[in-house]
This record gives structure tokens, C-alpha cells and sequence, in this order.
């Protein structure tokens, strides 16, 4: 059946995927985006049990037709996870889901029309983080028309993407209000709510979008108390209650201003690096000290970048949200934008210090360790790592790249290798990913006897391991330590 055929039940769905399998008819719930939070989500929603300890939802994740997104697709439609992590709940509940028959894939926009629920979770970004950014409303916009073309009249729209404050009451219900005018229908036909997740990439993937505290509002009171229902449905709100706002504006705000405040305090943190470094103390031995302070525990550190899809532009979605949806002036958010810049420009500070080391990177040769923005996540998307390369393949330096979770790197359309290269032959090895693999690495064994230039970036060695690697010979040095 092509994708575009006309969907009139669940089982349309499993039919045009090639299965027969006999399922339940039960509420659906479409997933707009199969990426790192939606994939996850999907997963959550399929995995909710009723009382009886029954599936509550058929789930139907609904891609773009591209090459990209036809992978997530294949992979859930295979019950296998469409993103690279560590972590083995999420993975098992794919593959549980899928084999119950409800959690499937799709690229064709007819689901939306089945949906008693569809949750939006596709990209928004920013147009040129650190030069003159900007608000690109087309993608994001084609998405939520794209729904309001299909969903039908009395279904749930849960805004789960990141967006600028005001974007759900702004841009997103005058969209669907004007398609559902277009369909000779109520501008209300719909209901619109937005809810954010705190996604924590890693071995709690999946537990962090089930049982993790959660903020939400309803564009109508009546939208907010549908999306209360629903999410009480998915998520453990017993242990872990969630918090109504009065608006979709606030919600919106509550989940930019959280990524902001970590943003800059990351950027705080930085400043307190290079002072550690030029006096010769262990700015990491501090925060832990400082961290006892319950007040305090949750102080950041310098690293090799923030990457990712979160800090490195949520920042600066209030700044441009108020001149762009509420046309305001003088609100420039100077903190969250300096932030961002500073954050920006941290890897090259890992750089200067390994070109110092060396007496200069041309003709050099690098081996960089980690490449995903965090550990134990395969998200390339930011990552500090591209920084890093871009500029030390400027400086002439011939750079070769590994990360346990990543066996081709998007971004820069190159292949990795699934072992931990040789050092041998490198004149420097910088780790810049705290991945388990590293962090557990014997680099006694590993070095057999080569003597690099050994760069900690990002607090991945423990004192041990940069002990054997001084006894080994290696010169080793690191972000945030001076040297003794």
C-alpha cells in the first residue's frame, strides 16, 4: 500500500507495514519525530499499561519521507532503537512494544487522522547561534500545518518541542485554526498544550521521560486538562508530581529559562578554569568540595563544550521570542547571550592549549576521543568535538577520530572505527568524551609504550589514569587542573 494511501484504522497501519497482527483496538497516539526525544517518547506511551496491566495506546511515530528519516522508521518497524545510546530499558521496551503490535512507523500523514493524541516533537533550531541569530519558523511551522490538515476535530495537540515562549499561542493555535477553517470547521476544533520533557540522555534515557517531574498548560482550561489525563496515563506523576502553569507561554518560558540557567552557569564555570590552570590547583577537587553545600550541589564545571541540541541555542530563544512574537524592545537577555558565546568558543580553549604543547599543529597528528556532544549517547548534533576538529585541521594538523557510539559521524560525513585506535604514531591524544569506554580505559596497556601528548578535556581520566600515563612517559595535562 503506498504511504499516501488513506489510513482509516490502526490496522490500515500494520497492513501497509506488512503485518497481520491482530491488535486491540485502543486510543492512538501519533508521534510527530522519532529523534532523541520522540523515539523515547513513543516508547513511553506504547508501554503504559492499564489496570489490567494492558497496553492504554496503539502509538504511531510519523517521519518525513527522506533517507534519514526512513531509518528511524525501519529501525522502530524492526524494534530496534532509531538513536544510539546505553541504554538497555529503552531498548527493551522497542523491542516489547513492537512485538506487542503497538508501536509502529510511518511516513505517511494520513495517521494523524486515527489520533485521539498527537505529540510534536520534531527539531527547532536557530539560524546562525553565533553570528546574527534567527528564528527559522518554516520547518517547524510545516509540521504543526501538517497535522492540521489530517488531525481529527476534538484530538489532543501536545507541544513537546522546545520552542520560543509564545510560539503555541502566537503561531502554532492561529496554524491550526486556519486549517481548521479550511475544512469547514470550528477554529476550536482541536485542543492545544504544551508540555516539556527533561530528556536525560545516557543509561536513564528511558527512565528520565517516565519518572522525572513535569511542567505543562493548556492553551484552553479544557486543553489542560486533557493533556493532564493523558500524561497521567504515561508517566509516574505519583512519585514524581507534575506542575500546571496558567499559560502555554509560561510552560514555554519554564523550559527555555531552565536550559538558560544551566547554559550559563556552564559559562560561569569557565572563567574559574583558566584561573585553576594558571595557579596550579584542581578546580574539579573544588566544586566536589564545594557540591557538600546542599545549596550547591548542583555546581557546574568546565569542560571540553557544551553541545548538544539544548544549550547551545535554547539561550537565546527568549531574546529573539520578544522582538519576534511580542515585539518587544530592549530586552536583550545579555547574560544567556554572552553565554552562549562563551560556551561557543570552549573547545578551541582545549586546542590552544594542546597547539601550546606541541609548539604547533602543523604537520601534527591528533587523535580525538569522543565525538558526541556527552557520554554514553550516540547525539553528534553541536558537538563540541566538530569544533575541535574544524579548527585544528585549519591549524595543519591531521586529525583521526573514535566514539564508542558512533560509527559514522553525520555532520562531518565521515566513518569511524569501532576500536579504540593505537596511540602510536600520535603526538597527541585528547579525550573529550566521558564515555565509559575511557573512563575505564588501562592506559598503561594502551599506550605500550607510546608517549603522547595525553589532553584530559573534559574530566574523562581519574587520577590513576593520568598517573599511568605519566609514568609512562606522556606529558599529560587537562581542563580545569594546573599543572603541579
Amino acid at each position: 500500500m503506498p504511504e499516501t494511501q488513506k489510513l482509516t484504522s490502526y490496522a490500515d497501519v500494520l497492513r501497509s507495514l506488512g503485518r497481520d497482527d491482530t491488535v486491540p483496538d485502543r486510543p492512538v497516539v501519533c508521534i510527530q519525530g522519532l529523534g532523541h526525544v520522540g523515539s523515547a517518547m513513543a516508547a513511553a506511551v506504547a508501554n503504559a499499561k492499564d489496570d489490567a496491566g494492558q497496553p492504554r495506546y496503539n502509538v504511531v511515530g510519523v517521519e518525513l519521507d527522506n533517507s534519514v528519516s526512513l531509518q528511524k522508521i525501519d529501525a522502530i518497524n524492526a524494534g530496534e532503537l532509531p538513536v544510539a545510546c546505553t541504554d538497555q530499558k529503552f531498548a527493551d521496551a522497542v523491542k516489547a512494544c513492537h512485538d506487542a503490535g503497538n508501536l509502529v512507523a510511518t511516513s505517511n500523514p494520513e495517521a494523524y487522522a486515527l489520533a485521539d493524541v498527537v505529540v510534536v516533537d520534531v527539531p527547532f533550531d536557530i539560524d546562525d547561534i553565533y553570528g546574527t541569530p534567527k528564528l527559522p519558523w518554516g520547518g517547524f511551522r510545516a509540521a504543526i500545518q501538517t497535522i492540521g490538515r489530517h488531525v481529527r476535530p476534538g484530538a489532543l495537540v501536545l507541544v513537546e518541542t522546545t520552542v520560543p515562549p509564545g510560539t503555541c499561542e502566537h503561531v502554532v493555535a492561529p496554524d491550526l485554526a486556519a486549517c481548521m477553517r479550511e475544512r469547514g470547521l470550528a477554529e476550536d476544533a482541536v485542543l492545544l498544550a504544551h508540555s516539556y520533557e527533561r530528556v536525560m540522555p545516557g543509561p536513564d534515557y528511558f527512565e528520565s521521560i517516565i519518572r522525572f517531574w513535569r511542567v505543562f498548560a493548556g492553551h484552553t482550561e479544557q486543553a489542560g486538562d486533557v493533556a493532564e489525563q493523558f500524561l497521567e496515563s504515561v508517566l509516574d506523576t505519583t512519585n514524581f508530581p507534575m506542575t500546571r502553569l496558567a499559560k502555554t507561554t509560561a510552560s514555554e518560558t519554564a523550559k527555555v529559562l531552565e536550559n538558560s540557567y544551566r547554559a550559563v552557569t556552564i559559562a560561569f564555570a569557565e572563567e574559574w578554569g583558566r584561573f585553576s590552570e594558571s595557579v596550579g590547583i584542581d578546580l574539579f577537587e573544588i566544586v566536589n568540595a564545594i557540591r557538600v553545600r546542599p545549596t550547591h550541589s548542583n555546581m557546574r564545571q568546565p569542560g571540553f563544550g557544551v553541545g548538544g541540541y539544548c544549550l547551545t541555542k535554547d539561550p537565546l530563544m527568549a531574546k529573539l521570542a520578544a522582538k519576534d512574537l511580542f515585539k518587544l524592545d530592549g530586552l536583550d537577555f545579555p547574560f544567556c547571550s554572552q553565554a552562549v558565546q562563551i560556551n561557543g568558543v570552549m573547545p578551541l580553549v582545549s586546542l590552544d592549549y594542546v597547539d601550546k604543547a606541541l609548539g604547533g599543529l602543523k604537520g601534527k597528528k591528533v587523535l580525538l576521543l569522543g565525538v558526541s556532544y556527552r557520554s554514553d549517547v550516540g547525539d553528534t548534533r553541536y558537538s563540541p568535538s566538530e569544533v575541535f576538529l574544524r579548527e585544528v585541521v585549519k591549524r595543519g594538523a591531521t586529525v583521526d577520530c573514535h566514539d564508542p557510539l558512533v560509527s559514522h559521524w553525520h555532520e562531518m560525513g565521515t566513518d569511524l572505527p569501532q576500536a579504540i585506535p593505537s596511540p602510536a604514531g600520535y603526538d597527541a591524544v585528547v579525550f573529550g568524551v566521558n564515555h565509559k569506554e575511557y573512563c575505564e580505559l588501562d592506559l598503561a596497556s594502551w599506550l605500550d609504550g607510546a608517549t603522547p601528548l595525553v589532553f584530559d578535556a573534559n574530566c574523562v581520566l581519574s587520577d590513576a589514569q593520568r598517573q599511568a600515563a605519566a609514568d609512562a612517559g606522556c606529558k599529560v595535562q587537562s581542563i580545569g587542573r594546573g599543572e603541579a
